[in-house]
């Protein structure tokens, strides 16, 4: 259970946050749906099958090395199989389980945006785009537990890389770190964001299946929504802004859905960057295509997205670099003190409601870069790519992190 909130100073009511999006409003309900693939004739919206698996063989990394997952593998599975009525403790828990989701996104979204070369390119572009979403859609479910007398868990939340998603969402996915590669972009980003449809699960909950079971648990027990201690700020085009209402409930939820985690919508739906949702921008990378309507069909057939040239950051193994040269061992251990403060911020920010500690943090991400881009210019021992930034939270507290 997530520990009850600190009460903080009452802010007024937000307004609904915005960006919905749906099919109607974006004009685009009369549009076919998406076909099966096998009734695809050209490029289908089904992830391809010419590449091999990229994910590595599970792995078993020593426990001393890697951060404790955020939530037991199984989490959701049982969340959403749990007899009798749903209450405020199972929000609560559920909300902690999307704030880990949404955070564990960020950093393998984040290599693959530092590693691309040219940032004018489309496909960086396209991945600036879902970064800013993440961001946002982890201080909406941040929101959403302060409201229901939750307080977010962050730190400990940074998932140890190479890992499943927290909760067992994508049971069969392997998240790790590594630079943009064709391989990457399928086995990894799209996977992370693949919709119920058209991509088919062999088992196990996803995403959008735990979003909506979220939604339909606030409409059935409607707890009580405070406004002490959310938060407002800024992030990239969206502001966030506290939830008050049930429909800002729905609001939030639907936003996090439509921009591309478990949704089952046209690949139209905007993302707020004149993108499509997530699952179809890294398929126009993917394919180096953008995807748009045809008679009949959505595929991957319009204007040309060239693939861009990259740094070739190599897959973080468990547990870390293992002995790295010290020119990288210094830089990985500052990106660590600097990713640390970050999540430590982010953390403090939401426990005290305060909006100047959560906008300081979220441009403290930006500092970020420099060490990770620095790290992709030192090779690895081995000669088969660069090193880049692993992500590890420190264990110090805030206060020690200097």
């Amino acid at each position: 259970m997530v520990d009850a909130a600190e009460d903080g100073t009452a802010r007024p009511p937000g307004t609904p946050i915005g960006r919905r999006g749906f099919l109607k409003s974006a004009g685009l309900a009369a549009v076919p749906a998406l076909l099966p693939a096998a009734e695809a004739t050209a490029a289908p919206i089904l992830p391809p099958r010419e590449l091999p698996p990229l994910n590595p063989p599970a792995a078993v990394p020593d426990p001393s090395d890697v951060p404790a997952p955020p939530a037991d593998a199984d989490a959701v599975a049982r969340l959403l199989s749990a007899p009798g009525p749903r209450d405020v403790r199972w929000i609560r828990r559920a909300l902690q389980i999307a704030v880990a989701v949404e955070l564990a996104t960020i950093p393998p979204y984040l290599c693959a945006w530092w590693s691309i070369k040219d940032r004018t390119s489309e496909p960086a572009r396209l991945i600036q785009g879902i970064v800013g979403d993440e961001m946002f859609h982890m201080g909406l479910t941040c929101n959403l537990l302060t409201a229901v007398g939750g307080r977010p868990r962050i730190a400990s939340s940074v998932l140890g890389y190479p890992a499943p998603l927290p909760g067992g969402v994508r049971p069969d996915l392997t998240v790790h770190l590594s630079g943009l590669t064709k391989s990457y972009v399928r086995d990894v980003l799209m996977a992370i964001e693949a919709p119920e449809q058209p991509l088919v699960r062999e088992s196990g909950p996803t995403i959008g299946t735990f979003y909506t079971a979220l939604q339909d648990a606030f409409h059935e027990v409607r707890p009580a929504l405070d406004t002490a201690g959310q938060l407002s700020v800024r992030i990239g085009p969206d502001m966030l802004r506290p939830v008050a209402t049930l429909a800002d409930v729905d609001e939030a939820l639907e936003v996090i859905k439509e921009q591309g985690e478990g949704t089952s919508a046209s690949p139209g739906v905007p993302a707020g960057h004149g993108a499509p949702a997530h699952y179809y921008a890294f398929g126009e990378i993917f394919h180096e295509r953008r995807v748009v309507a045809s008679a009949d069909r959505w595929g991957y057939d319009g204007d040309p997205v060239p693939f861009p040239e990259t740094r070739p950051m190599g897959m973080v193994p468990p547990g870390g670099w293992p002995d790295p040269p010290a020119a990288a061992g210094q830089l990985l251990g500052r990106f660590d003190l600097l990713f640390s403060r970050v999540v430590h911020a982010l953390e403090g920010a939401w426990a005290i409601g305060d909006t100047h500690a959560l906008d300081g943090a979220v441009r403290s991400m930006h500092a970020l870069e420099e060490p990770a881009l620095a790290l992709m210019e030192i090779p690895l021992p081995d000669g088969s790519g660069v090193y880049g930034p692993q992500f590890r939270v420190l264990t110090r507290r805030p206060g020690e992190l200097s």
